[in-house]
């Protein structure tokens, strides 16, 4: 009987292990400026810190836009797992950016040179995030007119609604990390280049700072003001005030 020798890769591709080949870490590491392009040192940071919050966006788009397709077939459960895998790939973009305040102001300033146009508004895993919002919301919206409910009654009846209720505090969880995303960004920017100036596609700083009162589902939000406009209106035993 032959002994497996597991110095050896098994997979096709370049690397000189499995591990290498699987994850494709030569065409991963080699997407960074080497150091004789660097125009200083600290691109490197802004790089990584950039690509990896691309590839957490993906994660977590992708983990909303199956949990969409679940919630249209009515597997609720399965989509209550992915959403929340997506909001803890939020949590991540979010978490990179204290990287980013590592950086001296000044010292920036020769990077930002080199960036060209670039901006974060075309960031494909935010466009991926800000184009599979309203399908989510749509699902959403349709499974409840299915089971004959509003949003008060669903908040109203949580306790009754169990798994729609988890469904609809996942979807307004991840509204709350995409607006702390843009507002911890809007922070970063603010503390690295000012937050009285134009960002490299031309568009003022603070133009950022309005994006974070952004809603994807604004119903989930204006609940909560229903919902305690109720509460007012009945009295301490639960009588309805005249």
């Amino acid at each position: 009987m032959a002994v497996e020798d597991y110095t050896q890769p098994l997979l096709p591709g370049e690397g000189a292990s499995d591990y290498e080949r699987y994850l494709r870490t030569d065409e991963l590491l080699a997407l960074q400026k080497a150091p004789d392009e660097q125009v200083h040192r600290d691109e490197l940071l802004f790089q990584t810190v950039h690509q990896a919050s691309e590839l957490w966006l993906k994660l977590s788009w992708t983990e909303a836009e199956d949990a969409t397709r679940l919630i249209e077939r009515g597997e609720l459960d399965a989509a209550e797992r992915l959403l929340r895998r997506s909001v803890l790939a939020l949590q991540y973009v979010i978490a990179q950016l204290d990287m980013l305040e590592q950086m001296s102001p000044w010292e920036y300033q020769t990077i930002r040179k080199v960036l060209g146009h670039g901006s974060g508004f075309d960031s494909p895993g935010f466009r991926g995030i800000r184009r599979v919002a309203p399908q989510l919301g749509q699902a959403f919206a349709a499974l409840l007119r299915e089971r004959g409910l509003g949003v008060v009654d669903l908040y109203r009846q949580g306790r009754e609604q169990e798994t729609l209720y988890q469904l609809a505090e996942l979807l307004i969880g991840w509204d709350e990390h995409v607006a702390l995303w843009r507002m911890r960004h809007y922070l970063v920017v603010a503390r690295v280049i000012g937050d009285e100036v134009v960002g490299t596609q031309g568009t003022p700083v603070e133009l950022l700072g309005g994006l974070i009162k952004q809603k994807s589902f604004p119903e989930l939000w204006d609940v909560r003001n229903q919902l305690t406009q109720l509460a007012n209106e009945r009295g301490p035993q639960g009588e309805t005030r005249r």
